[in-house]
């Protein structure tokens, strides 16, 4: 048994979320693009996976969607750099708040697919990354999306693509297409 002079120093990470059903709730009478603003304005509490993993809402306009996080020692894996999931949940976040952004009240999406291609390793070192999601298409039941993960030297960490199910309330008018 190692004594306590040679034992690593215990690290801890302490964060809060509020009540994720209360601003579903509310957003489900916005539309999607005003339900995202008020989250980025804090009238509506951000999900919790977003203090889980440390990401921070940029920006949000009409089928594009940014959001960026510092990789931190807490988001490695086994072999010592950030675990991809990091990634991926940028590129699902970024990609389905770009559907999101295009939805009228009342509307909903869940992501059916998800391809994320990983170019290089990240770590706590790279510094902040962003990722970027951009709607591809909007149709009256499938959507789809494509993102990018980079650093600030605009340096490509990995890519994705998503296929997303809208939900429309019945009798929705503005099924539009938009590519």
């Amino acid at each position: 048994m190692a004594s306590s002079e040679t034992e690593a120093p215990v690290r801890t990470r302490t964060y809060s979320w509020d009540d994720p059903l209360a601003s579903a709730a509310a957003g489900a009478k916005l539309g999607g693009l005003e339900y995202l603003h008020a989250m980025q304005s804090g009238e509506l509490p951000m999900p919790p996976i977003m203090a889980t993993l440390g990401i921070g809402g940029a920006e949000f306009e009409e089928g594009r969607a940014v959001f960026w996080v510092d990789p931190a020692e807490y988001h490695y894996n086994p072999i010592g750099v950030v675990h991809g999931g990091l990634a991926a949940t940028l590129c699902d976040s970024a990609m389905g708040c770009a559907v999101q952004s295009l939805l009228p009240a009342g509307s909903g999406y869940t992501t059916l697919e998800i391809k994320v291609n990983f170019v290089r390793p990240l770590t706590r070192d790279t510094g902040r990354i962003r990722c970027e999601g951009k709607i591809v298409h909007l149709g009256g039941r499938v959507a789809t999306a494509e993102a990018r993960v980079t650093d600030a030297a605009g340096k490509l960490y990995a890519h994705a693509t998503t296929t997303c199910m809208v939900f429309r309330p019945e009798g929705a008018q503005g099924n539009r297409e938009r590519s």
